[in-house]
């Protein structure tokens, strides 16, 4: 079995690969299908997937079987900014990426986000609750999803949101760098979501990817919290003496607007193949002890 991996370098790209060089992580062990796989995980110097024909001859040449799309443009307020990159790599990307694995009956897993929801619901969003980016990055990433559909017939696409890894930049090590640096900080604590830790996305997209129940998903971790309850217990799983203080989003001032609830349900993962994603501070808490040793 051949596997590829777009965006290697980024912190789910990243786990993927950590995932099968180790074959295990927190939630159990690699499946043996894949024990005798060959993995490419592939970078934008190697293929650029914004063009048609890079991607087809790369797929000529590796026939993969299995392809799993992590690469995004996923600077939020850059994207406001930058439409034009923002559509090329997170829809057109994608589009290329399934009509390439259509012509090889390759399956396609493609990540997506919580944020093609416009977060005027006060219950998690279920996989068939319609899409409504109010900003540019959620508007790219729902485009992707529909060429996706359109374009290959196996494929699966998972919505996440919050995630963070081991490697790249993310929100809890911001918090841990700069709550060493000063007394306290201002969080916003109007946005509720659902923090992911990579490692538990990565174990159900591995999961998934050996079945045939093509469709979309939501795989974020269980429960939820604003990015204030976020903040302070990554402080206090990190023992930081740093003062959280709330904020609202209006006071902070981003370029582009977020959704102020985008928190998930995972039903499709129950109906399925089930949901083992751990609470969103349990992952967390693990994460933060094993980044310190």
């Amino acid at each position: 079995m051949k596997i590829l991996i777009t965006g290697r370098n980024g912190q789910l790209g990243s786990a993927i690969i950590k995932l099968f060089n180790e074959k295990e992580c927190p939630l159990g062990k690699l499946d043996k299908n894949y024990f005798y796989s060959q993995v490419s995980g592939v970078g934008k110097d190697t293929l650029d997937i914004t063009s048609l024909e890079n991607v087809k001859d790369y797929f000529m040449k590796f026939r993969p079987d299995i392809v799993i799309n992590t690469a995004a443009y996923t600077n939020v307020d850059g994207c406001e900014s930058n439409i034009d990159l923002a559509f090329q790599v997170n829809a057109l990307g994608p589009k290329n990426l399934a009509i390439a694995c259509e012509e090889i009956k390759a399956k396609l897993i493609h990540i997506s986000t919580d944020y093609v929801f416009d977060g005027q619901n006060k219950v998690p969003y279920r996989e068939f609750d319609l899409p409504s980016p109010i900003n540019i990055y959620g508007k790219s990433k729902y485009f992707g999803e529909e060429y996706v559909k359109q374009f290959c017939s196996k494929y699966f696409i998972l919505r996440t949101g919050w995630l963070y890894g081991y490697t790249g930049k993310n929100f809890v090590k911001t918090i841990l760098k700069v709550s060493k640096e000063k007394s306290s900080l201002e969080v916003i604590n109007d946005q509720i979501g659902s923090p992911t830790n990579a490692e538990d996305l990565v174990y159900h997209i591995l999961e998934l990817a050996l079945t045939d129940e093509y469709g979309i998903y939501h795989c974020t971790g269980n429960s939820e919290c604003s990015w204030y309850e976020f903040a302070k217990a990554i402080i206090q799983y990190a023992h930081i003496d740093c003062k959280i203080h709330p904020i609202s989003s209006y006071a902070y001032k981003n370029i582009a607007k977020r959704p102020p609830y985008s928190s998930l349900d995972p039903m499709m993962l129950r109906c399925t193949i089930g949901d083992k994603m751990r609470h969103w501070q349990h992952a967390l808490k693990d994460f933060i002890n094993t980044l310190s040793l």
